[in-house]
């Protein structure tokens, strides 16, 4: 099994739900950016979300546009993002780390020399916002055949029949996207959110996480609840967005510790 799936098989044994923080690789400054990973697993990440910064972030909002822009500032791309993942794994090979960006940087050098690169680097998933199932069967291939897992979105709008290529393509999770909209928008709905979920789980036995929307304690909670992980993109990259090098790292474990608090005492209805 690969690191995610072991992560969520350790965790519903314990009957838990994963806490899984995003970040942008390079914000607010290369310099941070292992030092934030580590941060995050100290103060109870499960596994990471790690954004690949890219110019035209079509499924992200201003805030983490703007990460992006930040990142790129200091020429972060693809393969600064590999460094940093590899420079991680020296001191810890347990935590999964899911690259999530676009498809373009994986085009630019092929999916076969991506997928050995992200392989060189211990990737444990994939999520790229911008491949359509339809047109990805050499890249989830090539992912699959060196045990990384292909992680693929759901939203609101996916049609059932979508929904089944989907589930059929995607292992190690599938990331229901809460909200209508660009990361960071709307109001989470979690009646909605509930319903969509358990429709999701008569497909596929694969655990369901639920991502955009989620801003604090309240609605990490109640997200844990009726999801297998809770993923929290938006909230934790403003806080990164409004420290200073001096109080980065504190106030980022503040807000895990927030987080996990929440996510731990939740009442799973699952």
């Amino acid at each position: 099994m690969s690191r995610i799936q072991t992560t969520f098989a350790a965790l519903k044994q314990q009957g838990k739900t994963a806490l899984i923080p995003y970040i942008t690789a390079g914000d607010p400054h290369p310099k941070h950016t292992v030092n934030l990973l580590h941060t995050l697993v100290a103060n109870g990440a499960d596994m990471i979300e790690l954004g690949v910064p890219f110019s035209d972030p079509m499924a992200d909002g201003p805030v983490i546009q703007r990460a992006s822009e930040r990142a790129l500032v200091h020429k972060v791309g693809l393969t600064a993002v590999l460094e940093m993942v590899k420079t991680f794994r020296l001191s810890n090979q347990t935590t999964p780390i899911i690259l999530m960006g676009y498809a373009n940087p994986i085009e630019a050098i092929g999916p076969k020399a991506f997928a050995d690169r992200a392989k060189a680097a211990d990737v444990d998933g994939v999520i790229t916002v911008d491949y359509p199932p339809e047109e990805c069967g050499e890249f989830v291939q090539e992912l699959r055949s060196r045990d990384i897992d292909p992680i693929f979105l759901l939203s609101p709008t996916t049609e059932p029949k979508r929904v089944d290529l989907i589930v059929s393509q995607a292992s190690g999770f599938v990331y229901y996207v809460s909200l209508k909209g660009v990361t960071g928008a709307a109001n989470l709905d979690i009646v909605e959110v509930s319903a969509r979920v358990a429709a999701i789980r008569k497909k596929t036995s694969l655990p369901v996480g639920v991502g955009f929307g989620i801003r604090d304690a309240a609605t990490a909670k109640a997200t844990a609840a009726i999801a297998d992980a809770v993923v929290v993109g938006s909230r934790m990259v403003q806080v990164i967005e409004a420290s200073t090098d001096d109080n980065l790292l504190d106030n980022v474990a503040a807000l895990m510790t927030e987080l996990k608090t929440a996510v731990d005492a939740a009442t799973k209805s699952i």
